[in-house]
């Protein structure tokens, strides 16, 4: 997972939505004013970060990541401020902002006494864009998708979001075949069908729905209800709870909640889909990606504001999570173990590899590949085929020794690291989930042949073909054991 992170400006996501400038007024509160009964605040601080859509767009500057950000504002000292913010955070394309005649851009003034928020004053116009300002909007949007890997729709109920904005960057999407994100607002979840993922609270699942969503049999009830009208995949973010996969086929995820201390959860929603996003661009693992994201909320939560998360916290968060010990003696582990030891090698800098195949009976051109395979990397996973997959490889006569057997024998070898088990007949899911650094074979192949290196070069890994020992083979050595039982037999 943190390997992901060092790949992130390589990529673009698309964020249309609801841009706003959020302004934080603070100061100290000592006396009530004689000309009515509110709080008098002593002005200390004044400061303005970008909200709602700009803010996704932020949180993916800090992370390394570059946008291109599009929404509705109006031609006001507002909207230049808010391009500088964001200007500031890093890699965001503002063109797709449309100044608006007669239209103030949204702005969110928060007065803040004593660590305690006494008002918000909102200034903002919230009718749906139309006409030429809808055409306009939309050819930005389409623009915008075109020019990324991933897009975001950010829907705060402000005007962008038009029921023909939504309608033609959902296509668009679809069309193109890009990931497409909704951090849904409405309470008619059908105006986002067509979408990948949305990513709604509580409270918003609830509106929706009509239905508690406390526990996990009541999310998982309304979230049902919600994937009746929008047919999407659906994360939940439950505060305290922590987070929670809904995929349209195929079980649940939950995670609890990775924060230590909640302060402020203005814009966590933000973070949360801008992450995804980002993880989604990169080509992680939809899981891994959601765990990535939990541990960026976990952090602007506590936080003063909206705020963002940059990568070195990001990868801190996440190495403190990582629990396991640095295990490399050659155990068969889960693929969920496998993964965080993967992770924790990454942490610590170190170069993975990745080798795999069925192993049946080893024989010295295993043991020399294996050595060779080690020498090119700091910690080796060789990955199995199992049981069920050599069969369908092989025939039904194979393996001789199963899965269990086989990845004993294996680990004992030095310098494998760990063992893992695949059911595929290929390993392509596992090199996707693993992200080895290195990935070998022998020399009886090609590189374009060897299953997964596209991914681990995509990232700037590297393939390895090592050179075979001439004269062995498994399927030599039943040959002759199936002879000499002939012999034996006639004699």
């Amino acid at each position: 997972m943190l390997s992901y992170l060092d790949i992130f400006p390589n990529f673009r996501v698309a964020v249309i939505g609801d841009v706003m400038l959020d302004c934080y007024m603070s100061g100290e509160v000592s006396r009530i004013s004689p000309e009515a009964p509110v709080p008098v605040m002593r002005v200390l601080s004044e400061n303005a970060v970008p909200g709602g859509a700009a803010n996704v767009a932020a949180n993916l500057a800090t992370l390394g990541m570059g946008s291109n950000l599009v929404g509705l504002a109006g031609p006001d000292s507002a909207r230049d401020e808010l391009v500088e913010c964001l200007r500031t955070r890093g890699d965001v394309n503002c063109s797709g902002v449309l100044a608006v005649p007669g239209r103030r851009t949204t702005r969110k003034l928060r007065i803040i006494g004593a660590h305690q928020q006494i008002v918000r004053v909102d200034h903002e116009d919230v009718e749906p864009c139309a006409g030429t300002v809808e055409a306009r909007l939309i050819k930005a949007a389409l623009d915008a998708i075109d020019g990324a890997q991933v897009a975001i729709l950010s829907d705060y109920g402000k005007g962008a979001c038009s029921d023909a904005v939504l309608r033609a960057v959902i296509d668009h999407c679809n069309g193109t075949g890009k990931t497409l994100l909704v951090d849904p607002k409405r309470r008619d979840f059908a105006a986002y069908r067509g979408a990948t993922v949305l990513t709604p609270n509580r409270k918003e699942l609830a509106d929706a729905t009509g239905l508690p969503c406390e526990t996990d049999e009541q999310a998982a009830l309304a979230v049902a209800a919600a994937q009746e009208v929008c047919g999407a995949d659906i994360v939940l973010t439950r505060s305290e709870k922590g987070m929670s996969f809904f995929p349209v086929n195929g079980s649940p995820t939950h995670l609890a909640t990775v924060a230590q201390d909640v302060f402020d959860v203005s814009g966590a929603g933000d973070t949360v889909v801008a992450v995804l996003a980002a993880s989604a661009a990169v080509g992680m693992p939809f899981v891994e990606g959601m765990r990535l994201a939990n541990h960026a909320a976990g952090i602007v939560v506590s936080k003063v504001g909206t705020a963002n998360v940059s990568r070195d916290e990001l990868a801190a968060s996440i190495s403190i999570d990582v629990a396991h010990p640095d295990v490399h003696d050659g155990r068969l582990t889960t693929l969920e173990d496998a993964l965080a030891l993967r992770r924790q090698w990454g942490h610590q800098k170190l170069t993975v590899g990745f080798a795999n195949g069925c192993f049946d009976l080893l024989h010295p051109g295993h043991v020399s590949l294996i050595r060779q395979a080690a020498d090119s990397c700091d910690r080796l996973i060789m990955a199995l085929n199992s049981d069920a997959s050599v069969r369908r490889l092989k025939g039904p006569t194979r393996p001789i020794q199963d899965e269990n057997a086989r990845a004993a024998v294996m680990g004992s070898i030095k310098g494998v690291a760990i063992v893992a088990l695949f059911d595929e007949d290929t390993p392509g899911e596992l090199i996707k989930a693993l992200q080895p650094d290195v990935l070998v074979k022998g020399s009886d192949y090609t590189i374009d042949r060897v299953v997964g290196a596209d991914l681990v070069q995509a990232r700037g890994g590297r393939v390895v073909l090592v050179n075979l020992e001439e004269g062995h083979s498994t399927s030599r050595l039943v040959s002759r054991s199936t002879d000499s039982g002939a012999q034996v037999a006639a004699a």
